[in-house]
């Protein structure tokens, strides 16, 4: 099994920035993708950026030239800095992992808990 903790949400006015991070541990062979997600309430959770372990990224449009994801292959963690933040981005932000489970490399999605952004004057 994996576990991903997030951390690094909180409160921020309008066009600040924010830097989430997040972990994965457990039961990993190897991390095939890592990405973040959001879900404002009564919104359905929606894909804001991936990254492959080999550097490929994938943002939303709404989030391009202002969100940035990397990662550290070695450390299991993938970061989002969040630039020029709108109260649009108010969130529950989540991690995901697309990881290799087993010998014969199936691949599993596992999702953190979340972590709130807030964006507000």
């Amino acid at each position: 099994q994996v576990q991903l903790v997030e951390s690094g949400g909180g409160l921020v006015q309008p066009g600040g920035s924010l830097r989430l991070s997040c972990v994965a541990s457990g039961r990993i062979f190897s991390i095939y993708a890592m990405g973040w997600y959001r879900q404002a309430p009564g919104k359905q959770r929606d894909l804001v950026a991936s990254i492959t372990s080999g550097g490929i990224t994938d943002y939303a449009d709404s989030v391009k030239g202002r969100f940035t994801i990397s990662r550290d292959n070695a450390k299991n963690t993938v970061y989002l800095q969040m630039n020029s933040l709108k109260p649009e981005d108010t969130a529950v932000y989540y991690c995901n992992t697309e990881t290799r489970i087993n010998v014969e490399g199936a691949g599993m999605h596992y999702w953190g808990k979340g972590t709130l952004v807030t964006v507000s004057s």
